[in-house]
């Protein structure tokens, strides 16, 4: 038997076997390139929607209703920009550099999700996406701490503690509102309405129709699947919406337990034409984060010169 087709058995074995066990892949570790290739793509992807997820949000600085509201949207922004460094960081021991992941983006070869091609019209969008939006990201990331490639498990943990303070932010905007005004209610309502269905679709669609989800649970890149993330998701905010008093906008909505629920159909045509990049702010979301990598060109120039000059 050919000797190169032995070790390459004995590496996969080995790799199967600390996947098994629970340990860490390194990046000097062997590993298939079909798994190199899915963390490519995964961690990217994930990076790209830190960094683009600012964009709504940083709108809205400037608008804040009050300046404790523009300290904490300021420092919640921050740790978006923080959440992709790690984790461009992290998709950089897979052999990409980080300027390759930049200019697939550009080019429309890299996507990052859905959710941030949706407008926000009002402060109580704000609200909506800190409470909906991170509170969809936290739900997936949780069981993220635990993936099987070690520097994405790493950087996950401090991701999802800061996370975890841009739900409560959200959350906390939205029972503001709900004890103002009228007017202030129906903001908060209509939020509710415009950002529920795009939250559901940042868990990926049904596990029959991914063409990812097979690998990467078998990987243990993934922990849960995309509908168990969706249905606790599901469960644990409708509970939060009801304490305040707001209506989910599912008319098919039935309790079928304790704190257990099962949702109408999601429209997965909206879902597909976003993704292609027919969304309502796709073309804006883009040529933003183009025109803000352009002009920040010579801050890089400057950084990479001082870098060699100090090394001489």
């Amino acid at each position: 038997m050919n000797e190169t087709l032995v070790n390459q058995d004995e590496l996969l074995k080995e790799f199967e076997e600390k996947i098994e066990n629970e340990i860490k892949i390194e990046p000097r570790d062997w590993m298939p390139e079909e798994y190199r290739q899915h963390l490519i793509r995964q961690i990217s992807q994930h990076a790209h929607s830190e960094v683009i997820g600012m964009q709504p949000e940083g709108n809205w600085i400037s608008r804040a209703p009050s300046l404790r509201a523009k300290k904490i949207l300021l420092a919640k922004i921050q740790d978006e920009g923080g959440h992709g460094l790690y984790l461009y960081s992290a998709a950089e021991t897979l052999g990409v550099s980080r300027d390759q992941f930049i200019q697939w983006l550009h080019e429309g070869k890299a996507k990052y999700a859905s959710v941030f091609n949706y407008p926000a019209l009002n402060w109580a969008d704000i609200g909506a996406i800190g409470w909906l939006v991170d509170g969809a990201a936290i739900t997936n990331q949780v069981s993220l701490q635990r993936t099987s490639y070690g520097p994405y498990s790493r950087a996950m943990v401090r991701i999802c503690k800061e996370e975890s303070f841009h739900q409560r932010q959200g959350y906390e905007i939205m029972w503001k509102m709900m004890e103002g005004t009228k007017e202030q209610q129906q903001m908060a309502q209509d939020a509710l309405n415009r950002w529920w269905w795009p939250a559901l679709m940042m868990f990926g669609p049904h596990d029959s129709d991914s063409p990812h989800t097979s690998n990467a649970m078998k990987w243990k890149i993934k922990r849960e699947s995309n509908d168990r993330l969706r249905e606790k998701f599901i469960n644990k905010t409708i509970p939060q919406a009801e304490l305040i008093g707001l209506k989910v906008p599912d008319p098919a909505l039935v309790k079928i337990g304790e704190d257990q629920y099962q949702h109408g159909d999601i429209d997965w045509t909206e879902f597909w034409e976003v993704i292609k990049g027919n969304g309502p702010c796709n073309q804006q979301r883009l040529e933003h984060h183009i025109k803000a990598h352009n002009n920040g060109s010579w801050v890089r120039e400057c950084a990479n010169e001082y870098h060699i000059k100090s090394n001489k």
